[in-house]
């Protein structure tokens, strides 16, 4: 447990060695606004170095061989990396190449295939990919209208979608971890799936819903996430795998990295970007959680999920998306405390293992690679966004440096199998274009003006989990609204049976019952596409243009801003200076949750005030 004698010995050796790795700023000299511009075109380059390795040696196979210079199909042979990477083109300003991309995909993308293939990847980086993209090419307010484009990706995306949708037709209505694009789910198709497979897809089938009025694709995955949360265990944790027929944990493991991250980084998001205070309620929830049993400042460790006892004392690179998400939630304190730990681990190898074993200080054996990923980048960006402290500025120049002299390659950029001897391995994942790059071009074009899409652009952005950019539009996160301000959208007459199904809800009650068990029927695709119209290829919203008074600010963009409940003076100083929190747009903030310290969930009036206090002018 936690309050072992042997465990607050070796957390007290761990602090101290991670104290003569790294904590506090580093001892190179900070970087300065000149150099931030630098470092932003050179990591522009960065990016057209790899794209254009793939546009010529790979494309239009899914992804670049980055040493070799070939390409592969590691999905369903889609032009993957060209999908993923549409929003970062767009955010870059690369009107031609993102114009060329947008219609070869809409003339030549098909998902008609015999393929078997995952439904959590599948959502996030194509699903995503093509939504992103169709936001920005169909809006002029982004400044990268494409006058030709007539929804083409839009459509490619539904189409997608229906192919998923199989996958959903479960007991719990969790989702199977794959399905074929032709023929649904294969009848030997195991019935274990990770918690993030099963609770990631929110964003991506929430947008898709609000885009084609068919409510049908965020019903499913939504009562994903529910049956998830029913089988949560009495401590408000949930495990790494689970039987998507029974409930059943097969893997009880509880822990924010590897098959569970991003389900807590979507309930948050979730909120943010469509105004369910469900799942605010359930990220409370979880959070609370989290932070009382496997928050070991300022590391966390992996837990059995009934009784708390550790499993792992260990650290693993995807954990480090954690101190982004933080900042989102307004818990910037330990979210600073984390990030500093966790780049230690980069100081020390030059870049950060799959997993790093905390009682032995340690690569841990078999997890000694770095696939390019982007987490450390990501949280960086945000830590700097809400703190504009130099100090991360340095750190983005170290993940710079690393991946130029470390994993740059002939066409792209390697992976490396090995963090001790940066061993190069010939294969380059779509995310890297799609994040990685993504998220350092943000840190530095932050520090130097913040002219782009996200940060002075027209709305306020929510990234998914692939990094992909998501507007809270009107149409997105105003959707339950009868009508919203002058000159955006109502909601149409004829479209009351899709509403009613839209606004068909599970009772709540019945899955704050704590146990292992299923508290809820399922409720498959197949039960809801019966009672909806033949499916056509129409993009009709079902909207209609109105006038509505009253609206504040809030609500016309459709998320609440509330003030934090900690201190700027004490989170964000920086050697007795204050500093100035971020005025973007896109930097959403929800107060920082109290704790209970008797039973480790949320303090009820904080979730008052995060769920219910009205949004600032």
């Amino acid at each position: 447990m936690r309050g072992s004698a042997t465990w607050l010995t070796l957390n007290l050796c761990i602090l101290i060695s991670v104290c003569g790795i790294f904590i506090g700023k580093t001892l190179a000299e900070s970087v300065t606004p000149n150099e931030a511009r630098q470092l932003r075109d050179e990591v522009e380059e960065m990016f057209f170095h790899a794209f254009n390795g793939y546009m010529k040696h790979a494309f239009p196979r899914d992804e670049l061989k980055p040493m070799s210079c070939g390409g592969e199909d590691t999905f369903g042979g889609y032009a993957l990396t060209l999908v993923d990477s549409l929003d970062t083109l767009a955010l870059l300003g690369d009107k031609e190449r993102f114009a060329f991309s947008v219609e070869w995909l809409g003339n030549n993308l098909r998902f008609d295939i015999n393929k078997t293939v995952s439904v959590f990847e599948t959502t996030i980086r194509v699903l995503g990919g093509l939504l992103s993209a169709h936001l920005i090419a169909s809006d002029y307010a982004t400044g990268m209208r494409i006058p030709s484009y007539e929804n083409q990706l839009l459509h490619l995306a539904e189409d997608l979608a229906y192919r998923l949708l199989p996958a959903f037709d479960t007991p719990t209505g969790i989702p199977f971890g794959s399905v074929n694009l032709l023929d649904g789910v294969d009848e030997n198709e195991s019935k274990i799936t990770s918690t993030a497979g099963g609770g990631t897809l929110t964003l991506e089938f929430g947008i898709l819903s609000r885009l084609t009025n068919n409510p049908v694709f965020e019903q499913v995955t939504k009562n994903a996430v529910r049956g998830l949360w029913a089988c949560r265990s009495k401590l408000n944790l949930v495990g790494a795998h689970i039987n998507v027929f029974t409930g059943e944990w097969t893997q009880k493991d509880a822990g924010i990295g590897t098959s569970i991250d991003s389900y807590y980084e979507y309930l948050l998001k979730a909120f943010l970007l469509f105004g369910d205070e469900e799942y605010l309620y359930m990220f409370q929830e979880a959070y609370g959680a989290v932070m009382h049993y496997l928050f070991t400042d300022p590391w966390y460790v992996e837990v059995n999920m009934d009784s708390a006892a550790i499993v792992w004392p260990l650290f693993n690179s995807l954990q480090a998306f954690w101190p982004g998400l933080q900042v989102l939630a307004g818990d910037v304190d330990p979210a600073i405390r984390t990030h500093a730990a966790f780049y230690s681990v980069w100081k020390r190898y030059g870049f950060t293992p799959e997993g790093f074993n905390l009682a032995t200080l340690n690569v841990q054996q078999g997890q000694k690679s770095y696939p390019l990923r982007p987490e450390l980048a990501e949280s960086t960006y945000w830590l700097y966004k809400a703190t504009r402290d130099t100090r991360y500025l340095d750190v983005g120049r170290d993940i710079v440096s690393s991946l130029q002299y470390g994993a740059r390659c002939p066409c792209g950029y390697c992976h490396i199998t090995d963090v001790e001897n940066h061993k190069q391995e010939d294969h380059m994942e779509s995310f890297f274009l799609a994040e990685t790059v993504k998220y350092l071009w943000l840190l530095f074009d932050l520090a130097v003006g913040a002219d782009n899409l996200v940060e002075s652009g027209p709305y306020n952005y929510i990234f998914s989990t692939e990094g992909h950019l998501l507007p809270a539009t009107p149409q997105i996160s105003l959707v339950r609204e009868h009508c919203s301000y002058y000159g955006a959208y109502c909601r149409s007459h004829n479209s009351s049976l899709r509403q009613e199904l839209h606004s068909s809800d599970i009772s709540r009650k019945s899955q704050e019952a704590n146990g292992s068990g299923v508290h809820h029927r399922g409720w498959g695709p197949n039960e809801l596409l019966s009672a909806l119209p033949v499916r056509t290829t129409s993009s009709s919203s079902g909207l209609v243009k109105g006038f509505c008074r009253g609206l504040n600010h809030g609500q016309k963009i459709g998320v609440s801003f509330v003030k934090p409940q900690f201190k700027a003076q004490e989170v964000f100083s920086v050697d007795n200076r204050v500093a100035n929190t971020a005025s973007s747009k896109s930097n959403i903030v929800v107060s920082s949750p109290a704790y209970t310290e008797n039973n480790g969930s949320l303090e009820e009036s904080s979730k008052s005030e995060m769920g219910n206090q009205s949004p600032q002018q």
